[in-house]
């Protein structure tokens, strides 16, 4: 069977604006659906406010050890869940570095960091230093935390350069996929709890968690995140291989995905050498 006879299984989802594609460091590999309609991303905005904070730290006008947030909470906090701030609201729940918790305030919050550094208001910033680079005509619609829409086509573009990188140093992207407060325990929002749940500099780890939304095929080094609007984007980067999908029904709807994402995601993957 080929990718592409795998990815027919969208045909059956109970989502029918599903579309995914399958990504390789050369481009795309295969796709299924329409590309080039734009919706909702969720928290797969999440990845490109990353991005932009990443290059303002490349660029050496911000630090990830600068101060932002709660009273002891730092860049570094914010974008990987520990700075103690709760999913929504801006009260924090715990100090800094003691808990993983998962906020869309925090990451709101950066919005905030990046004017401050450089001058620019964040969604300038990141229309000039990740969207304009890459050519991705991806709409600003919102907050930093799940504020971007976008096309299919848009999400495969940001995945073959997550596999590639040109904006960031490799070694850069490296150590924000790489565990960051290691040890901490914590819930993704839709899923449950995990201990340890681990998480990068805004990329989710799939380390050991189980169950998961990715593959059970998924190497532990796979990063990447869903949205609760049904999106998705993962790296595998032991297969170097990503895979992007939209689907235009939320996540927590009936459990769907997490009956069909990972069966698709085992099916790609064992097409792979």
């Amino acid at each position: 069977m080929s990718i592409d006879q795998v990815l027919r299984q969208i045909d059956d989802w109970p989502a029918p604006e599903a579309r995914v594609a399958v990504v390789g460091p050369k481009g795309i590999i295969a796709h299924r659906g329409a590309i080039e309609i734009k919706s909702q991303w969720a928290s797969v905005s999440k990845l490109l406010t990353v991005f932009a904070i990443l290059m303002a730290v490349q660029d050496e006008e911000l630090s990830l050890d600068d101060l932002a947030g709660p009273a002891g909470a730092t860049v570094r906090h914010l974008l990987a869940h520990t700075s103690g701030l709760p999913f929504e609201g801006e009260a924090p729940v715990a100090r800094p570095g003691a808990r993983r918790i998962y906020s869309n305030t925090g990451f709101d919050l950066l919005g905030n960091v990046v004017p401050e550094a450089t001058g620019y208001s964040f969604d300038d910033y990141l229309r000039w230093q990740v969207l304009e680079p890459l050519r991705l005509e991806v709409d600003i619609v919102g907050r930093p935390s799940a504020g971007l829409s976008g096309s299919l086509l848009d999400m495969m573009v940001f995945a073959q350069e997550l596999l590639t990188p040109t904006l960031l140093d490799p070694s850069r992207l490296r150590a924000a996929t790489t565990v960051a407060f290691p040890g901490l325990a914590g819930i993704i929002p839709g899923l449950g709890r995990y201990d340890p749940c681990d998480w990068g500099l805004g990329f989710e780890i799939r380390d050991g968690k189980s169950p998961h939304w990715t593959g059970n095929q998924n190497s532990p080094a796979t990063y990447g995140h869903f949205g609760g609007s049904g999106s998705f984007l993962w790296v595998d980067p032991d297969r170097q291989l990503a895979m992007c999908g939209l689907s235009g029904r939320d996540f927590d709807d009936e459990d769907w995905a997490m009956k069909f994402w990972p069966p698709l995601f085992d099916g790609v993957l064992s097409q792979v050498g």
